[in-house]
């Protein structure tokens, strides 16, 4: 691969520095600096507008990178109408404990997930997750719901990623709230029948909504930071390491705060349409 860099001016030494986020050229090893072309300048400018976006990825394995470019060249050759490609989800944690891709595809004319799908995997030989919507409903998902906070709060995009919140046009979906509290219920009830990531996933989209009703911004370093701090260190929770029985009573306390909550504004709600 190649890499483009500008010379600075150093105090002792002139510098080129290059960006982290690269597939190849590991520290430590020699490259080989030579001055370009016009013609070259020329195409370094139009790669600089194809350039990726990356919210809360402080490193990305260089395999990583090179997989989330031949996405989205993928998905923008399939169809020259999409608005914005986001990838989220565990595949940008660190190592490779992930069982598939979560894209986000922002667009308003119809597209084939099946089309997609088969591509991505024939591409990456990894199950991929496929979300397609309007700009306008990932608008409305991140004023509504904590989990689409959380997944903008660490991604890559294939361009950047503008929104601004308006809380007099978006409400709260509280039965929708509810039906995503539900999902974690599964805890209280077969705790002994889960794996410690399937208890953390739950866990993870409790505290989500927690933080949701508290009016905080969801990012994935706030919740892990709830977390530890109200349960412990989240590696021990995956491993199931834990004390049962302190861990399902802080839980369970969490988990009916959060439905009376739901609950309470679902009346209102249901009390103000019937008058």
């Amino acid at each position: 691969m190649e890499i483009i860099g500008k010379i600075s001016k150093g105090t002792n030494m002139d510098q080129i520095y290059i960006s982290k986020q690269r597939d190849g050229m590991p520290i430590g090893e020699y490259v080989l600096i030579k001055p370009i072309t016009i013609d070259e300048k020329i195409k370094i400018e139009e790669k600089k507008k194809q350039k990726y976006y990356f919210y809360g990825v402080k490193e990305i394995e260089p395999i990583k990178l090179k997989i989330i470019k031949e996405i989205f060249n993928v998905i923008s050759k399939i169809n020259d109408k999409i608005d914005n490609v986001i990838i989220t989800g565990s595949f940008l944690d660190e190592g490779f404990k992930f069982n598939d891709i979560d894209i986000l595809i922002m667009s308003n004319s119809n597209i084939d997930h099946s089309i997609i799908n088969n591509r991505l995997k024939n591409l990456t030989g990894v199950k991929t997750h496929l979300i397609i919507l309007t700009n306008k409903e990932l608008l409305a998902g991140i004023s509504t719901d904590p989990l689409y906070q959380s997944m903008l709060s660490k991604c890559v995009s294939m361009r950047r990623i503008i929104y601004n919140i308006d809380n007099k046009v978006y409400r709260i979906n509280y039965k929708l709230l509810d039906l995503q509290l539900l999902k974690s219920k599964i805890v209280l009830d077969s705790f002994d029948y889960l794996n410690g990531a399937e208890v953390y996933y739950y866990l993870y989209n409790l505290i989500s909504i927690y933080l949701f009703l508290k009016n905080k911004r969801i990012t994935k370093s706030e919740v892990e930071n709830k977390i530890k701090n109200l349960f412990g260190d989240k590696d021990k929770i995956k491993s199931k390491i834990i004390d049962k029985k302190e861990f399902l009573r802080e839980y369970k306390v969490i988990y009916h705060e959060l439905f009376s909550v739901i609950m309470d504004n679902i009346r209102k709600e249901n009390g103000s349409k019937q008058k």
